[in-house]
C-alpha cells in the first residue's frame, strides 16, 4: 500500500484514477489546485504524484519546478496532451520521472504507477545518501546542487540525475539502455542519442575525461 497524491483539476479524471488506485489497495488524496497540490506533496506525507500540466493557481510546470528546487525527491509522474511534445521535454527537464499522454489507460498508468514505487522502494533499502564525492565533483542530493572543484555549476534536472547515476557507479561500464531506464524510466526510441547529448553535456561541465565512451559497450565515470 502507497501514499498518492492527485493533482488533477478536471474532476472526471481525478475520480476515475482514485478509484482505481484505491481499489488497488492505496491510500489516495485528490487536490484540484496547484499551490495547495504542491504544499501537499512538499509535506512529505505521499510516496508519489501523479501530476496534470493545466492547473489553477500554479501550473504543473511551476509545481515541478518548486518541488525539485526545494530538494523533494518524491516520484512524479506527469499527466500531458497526447500532440504536445513541447510539455512533455519541459516536464522530464523540470524533473518528471515519467509522462502519460491524454486520453491514456488506466492499466498502462497503474503499471507505471508501480514501476516507480518499486524503484522508490529499492533506493530507500539502499539508504541512498546525501551528498556525493568523486574527485573534485559535488553532488547534494538534497538541494540538488552540484560543484566541480568548489565551484557551484548548473545542472538541468535531467543532467544532475545522469550525473548521480554515474557517480554511484564509478568505474563501471553503464550501456545506454540502463542509463534510459534508469535516468530517463521510459521506453526512448532505441536509436535515440538522447544519452550521448547528455553525456556531452556532462563532460563540459564536469570535464572531457570524466566519462570515457567504452566502444560498443556504454560510458564509463572515471573522476
Amino acid at each position: 500500500m502507497a501514499r498518492i497524491l492527485i493533482v488533477e483539476d478536471e474532476a472526471r479524471i481525478a475520480s476515475f484514477v482514485a478509484k482505481g488506485l484505491r481499489a488497488d489497495g492505496h491510500l489516495v488524496t485528490v487536490e484540484a489546485d496547484g499551490q495547495r497540490g504542491l504544499d501537499a506533496a512538499l509535506s512529505g506525507d505521499h510516496d508519489l504524484v501523479v501530476l496534470d500540466i493545466g492547473l489553477p493557481t500554479l501550473d504543473g510546470f511551476e509545481v515541478l519546478d518548486q518541488l525539485r528546487s526545494q530538494g523533494s525527491r518524491v516520484p512524479v509522474i506527469v499527466l500531458t496532451a497526447r500532440d504536445s511534445v513541447t510539455d512533455t521535454v519541459s516536464a522530464l527537464e523540470g524533473g518528471a520521472d515519467d509522462y502519460m499522454p491524454k486520453p491514456f489507460r488506466f492499466a498502462e498508468l497503474q503499471a507505471r504507477i508501480r514501476l516507480r514505487l518499486r524503484h522508490g522502494q529499492a533506493e530507500t533499502a539502499a539508504g541512498t545518501p546525501d551528498a556525493l564525492d568523486a574527485g573534485a565533483i559535488h553532488l547534494d542530493l538534497r538541494t540538488r546542487r552540484a560543484r566541480v572543484a568548489g565551484r557551484e555549476v548548473d545542472l538541468s534536472a535531467r543532467e544532475f540525475a545522469l550525473a548521480e547515476m554515474f557517480m554511484l557507479n564509478p568505474g563501471q561500464v553503464l550501456s545506454r539502455e540502463q542509463l534510459l531506464d534508469q535516468v530517463w524510466g521510459f521506453d526512448f526510441d532505441p536509436g535515440s542519442n538522447v544519452v550521448d547529448v547528455y553525456v556531452g553535456y556532462l563532460r563540459k561541465k564536469f570535464g572531457a575525461s570524466a566519462i570515457t565512451t567504452v566502444r560498443g559497450m556504454g560510458y564509463r565515470f572515471t573522476p
